[in-house]
């Protein structure tokens, strides 16, 4: 009986020591777990960091090497190491505006380039540039898949800006509005063409545009700003 009890008592100490041996390795497992899925986590964070500053990098080597098409030509037409372009580049058709920032008949750009000059000369408010470049994306390339809902704005936001090509602007504001009825920049592309038809002498478009915003969108940004333009159009006409 005695001999009995010493296996009971023998038998519970080590199952108790056995137990308290298992959790703590199912603890240590546990926190191994953990740590592996904090350092998988922060090789995903790094790995996303790294895929933007790949793409980051690649849009200015694509800025740079338009850049350097740029000097390599001037340099080798002020040092004489390439004929007069009327010689040099005699497959060209002469340019029709001596304004074009572009020329893209000289210089055969890529569309990475083309569309890295536009957006690198938006991000450096030179509107006039970044119209120019946007426009010629959009000539050149008209079924490429870059040009998406926030191209359409993005060109169109700089050539309003230009003060110059508002007709740009409205073509491409309206072709978000066609195409992307659900995208973010809807609505700003409404209030964007709106006031380019109004720069252009539209007021019959700007006011049905105004109109649509008093009606669906009165209590948003974009009609505090159309309202503003409203009002003093309002007044003006009753004057006269």
């Amino acid at each position: 009986m005695y001999k009995a009890i010493k296996l009971t008592a023998f038998a519970t100490l080590l199952t108790s020591i056995t137990s308290c041996g298992f959790v703590n390795h199912i603890e240590e497992r546990s926190a191994q777990i953990n740590q592996q899925e904090d350092m998988i986590l922060q090789l995903s964070k790094e790995k996303r960091d790294l895929n933007y500053q790949i793409t980051k990098l690649k849009t200015e080597i694509a800025a740079l090497e338009t850049k350097n098409q740029f000097l390599t030509v001037q340099l080798k037409e002020s040092t004489g190491a390439m004929p007069a372009r009327s010689r040099g580049i005699a497959s060209v058709a002469p340019l029709e505006d001596a304004t074009d920032l572009v020329k893209y008949d000289v210089y055969k750009w890529k569309p990475d380039q083309v569309l890295a000059v536009a957006q690198k000369e938006f991000s450096l408010n030179n509107f006039e540039k970044s119209a120019q470049f946007f426009y010629t994306f959009k000539k050149q390339f008209p079924n490429n898949e870059k040009m998406d809902d926030q191209f359409l704005f993005q060109a169109g936001v700089a050539s309003f800006e230009s003060g110059k090509h508002y007709n740009w602007a409205i073509s491409s504001f309206q072709k978000l509005v066609d195409n992307y009825p659900t995208s973010k920049f809807y609505r700003g592309s409404k209030l964007w063409m709106a006031l380019a038809n109004l720069k252009m002498g539209n007021e019959d478009k700007f006011f049905s545009a105004a109109e649509e915003f008093r009606k669906k969108y009165r209590n948003t940004p974009e009609w505090k700003i159309l309202s503003t333009h409203y009002e003093k159009i309002v007044q003006r006409h009753k004057k006269n």
